[in-house]
């Protein structure tokens, strides 16, 4: 991809990649594919679909992103490293013309000394060779100078110039640790368009992580001194304090265009949509002050602020819910609905399900609806992605119930079902909560740690969903797993349910026995 001659900015989205590295928050094959649709409809311009060599899950996303979504350029990330690159190539070549590999290699003095332990020559040249490696593949090359905004200047722009003249078409400015302010930043992106010879022949990125609160700050800074491409996830999402956030750098261009003059191809109506399906497959709550997508981002409390609004909404609104995608929470199907009008709903929300998912789909809507007066775009969200799980259900909850009381013993009977057989136990604990999942436990003769449980509702109400995400450590493996329910302590027990399957399939060798009555308690608690 050349420079653009006009003030078109590229938008880079790697929330499959980089924003999954954020810890609790991984997805499934079947999760990122929704989520890269969704970006596909949102119109970014690249989607960063994973790191190939990281493990044979990524490989797999990369390269089912590669041949299922169309549109944006699709990338997959390599260090400047031969089994790297090759691995990238092959998951990105389904997607043809648009594969892109994004090479990488630090280059900051820490990185040299402490990392690579590698001269600057050495570094030049080995990023001179990855490129020119990666090119042997694909005709768009990205090179990203690792930790670039704590690289001496100097040193940076050599080894960005050895990149081009290998044949890179895009140049990435990482601010990987989130080090860099405003003022610098942008003046690094100018330093380097004046004395990189052709620079201006290729397109210019920027990666800002938030580590300062400042990545959507540097962002613009860098696109006002000369960057033509911002790399940024939905929410923000990403290692430590995240990333660049997608929704604010774009409206800020947007709202600001009398400041920035600048423009990109982004479909602004469906971020909120993307945002919260994002927020829901990787269980990563948005806060409620969250700009752009945020819970409060459109709420007036203040009386003089309400006031305002009454009379001139531009008093104290600088952009409109509907440009984000917000047009209020609105009733979209009722009990009586039948399979058609559900399975068409699902599908102008952007779901793709077989025709045995889509049975289990309308039947826990059915049951939901039994439950609630008011069904929701997000409830059917939630359906539709319990029905996502890539894990196969080897236990399934039959039965809760649970005791408890300010003056009672919490304690929970519990009914799961493993193939033909049912078996059934009680435990007490330190609330409902705990009791449900020490009773799993004792079933499934397993010993799960509860490292994390969060707990979000999905709509509005009394009969709200609740969104239950937690993360359990079983000693050699960290599990991910959320679930949904009008009753919480069902939706935590759903969700640790669905913890023990993916590990279970994991270790399908070294699976425990099936207990045959009450198994015994291993040692030790658990804590809700």
């Amino acid at each position: 991809m050349k420079k653009k001659t006009d003030n078109r900015v590229v938008i880079f989205d790697t929330t499959l990649r980089d924003g999954e590295q954020c810890p609790g928050a991984s997805m499934g094959l079947r999760e990122k594919l929704e989520v890269a649709r969704q970006l596909a409809r949102l119109k970014v311009d690249i989607i960063e679909a994973g790191f190939p060599i990281a493990s044979p899950g990524d490989f797999e996303a990369v390269r089912a992103v590669s041949e299922q979504v169309k549109g944006p350029i699709i990338a997959g990330l390599a260090r400047c490293l031969e089994k790297d690159i090759v691995r990238a190539a092959e998951a990105v070549e389904p997607a043809g013309s648009r594969g892109r590999i994004h090479v990488f290699l630090a280059t900051s003095a820490i990185h040299r000394q402490y990392k690579l332990r590698k001269a600057k020559e050495e570094i030049v040249k080995q990023a001179a060779v990855g490129v020119a490696m990666a090119r042997k593949y694909v005709e768009d090359v990205q090179f990203s100078p690792e930790d670039a905004s704590r690289t001496e200047p100097e040193f940076l722009a050599e080894v960005c110039r050895a990149a081009i003249d290998a044949g890179a078409t895009t140049i990435n400015i990482p601010d990987t640790v989130g080090y860099a302010v405003p003022e610098e930043f942008g003046a690094l992106i100018g330093y380097l368009h004046e004395h990189v010879q052709g620079i201006h022949e290729v397109t210019v990125h920027v990666h800002c992580h938030n580590d300062l609160g400042l990545a959507v700050a540097n962002s613009l800074a860098a696109v006002k001194n000369g960057a033509r491409g911002i790399e940024c996830t939905i929410n923000g999402l990403g290692e430590r304090a995240g990333n660049c956030s997608l929704e604010e750098v774009v409206m800020a261009m947007r709202t600001r265009h009398d400041f920035y003059d600048l423009s990109t191809g982004i479909k602004t109506r469906e971020i909120f949509r993307a945002s919260r399906l994002v927020s829901q497959l990787t269980g990563m709550v948005v806060q409620r002050n969250k700009a752009i997508v945020g819970a409060n981002a459109f709420a007036h409390e203040s009386g003089i602020h309400q006031d305002g609004m009454l009379k001139e909404r531009s008093t104290y609104e600088i952009m409109q819910p509907e440009d984000v995608g917000i047009s209020g929470t609105e009733l979209v199907l009722g009990k009586h609905s039948g399979r058609h009008a559900f399975s068409n709903h699902l599908h102008k929300l952007g779901f793709r399900l077989s025709t045995e998912e889509l049975a289990k789909a309308y039947d826990a809507f059915i049951e939901l609806a039994d439950k609630k007066k008011t069904i929701y775009d997000d409830d059917l969200v939630a359906i539709v992605q319990q029905q996502m799980t890539e894990a196969p259900p080897i236990y399934t909850l039959q039965y809760l119930h649970v005791s408890t009381g300010s003056d009672t013993v919490p304690t929970a009977t519990v009914r799961l079902q493993r193939n033909e057989e049912l078996m059934q136990d009680a435990a007490c604990g330190d609330g409902p909560v705990d009791a449900a999942l020490k009773t799993i436990d004792r079933i499934c003769n397993l010993q799960g740690r509860l490292l994390d449980f969060t707990l979000q509702a999905i709509t509005s109400g009394k009969d709200a969903l609740g969104e239950v995400s937690i993360r359990v450590d079983f000693g050699d493996q960290i599990v991910n797993g959320k679930a949904s329910s009008t009753d919480i302590v069902e939706a935590g027990a759903r969700a640790y349910v669905n913890c023990i399957n993916r590990y279970l399939a994991d270790h399908m060798d070294a699976e425990p026995a099936v207990p045959s009555a009450k198994p015994k308690r291993k040692a030790g608690s658990k804590k809700k």
